[in-house]
């Protein structure tokens, strides 16, 4: 798995816990630690441990990948996941606000979370054949029988 689907995989698993303001910003080229972070938002402590654990067991599960590094813990109200060049923070708001990693880091670009699967063209309608009209045969009329009237 490439390291850009891994950081697109985490950043999914982390909105299907509802997190908010998810981000991946592309540090390749500008930190030596990592390629790519995902910045999340968790809005409680709950929901930073639900965030953390989906993203983990996920990972385990659909990819075989276990984090490489597990740091952080709910008192901090930041988590750290580890996976290759991909670091996975999980802030709370208070926290994202206090560190602005965003702001650390404004020169690295921002990725979509999704690949957008182009739209196909649609086919070009085929040419109808030209339809030659032919007449058709019509049925010969019955013969009318005459009455014969009877005196």
């Amino acid at each position: 798995m490439e390291d850009l689907e891994l950081a697109r995989a985490c950043a999914l698993y982390a909105d299907d816990k509802k997190a908010e303001d998810i981000r991946i910003l592309d540090l390749r080229g500008l930190s030596p630690i990592c390629d790519y972070f995902v910045l999340v938002t968790a809005t409680s402590t709950p929901q930073l441990r639900a965030v953390r654990d989906e993203i983990i067991e996920r990972m385990k599960d659909e990819h075989d990948t276990p984090p490489d590094v597990k740091d952080g813990n709910f008192e901090s109200q930041w988590i750290i996941l580890v996976y290759g060049n991909v670091m996975v923070h999980v802030l709370t708001p208070e926290k994202r606000e206090f560190y602005a990693l965003e702001e650390l880091w404004g020169d690295a670009p921002e990725l979509a979370l999704t690949v957008e699967e182009p739209v196909p063209e649609p086919a070009p309608k085929a040419k109808k054949a030209a339809v030659k009209k032919v007449a058709a045969k019509k049925a010969p009329a019955k013969r009318a029988t005459k009455a014969k009237v009877v005196k």
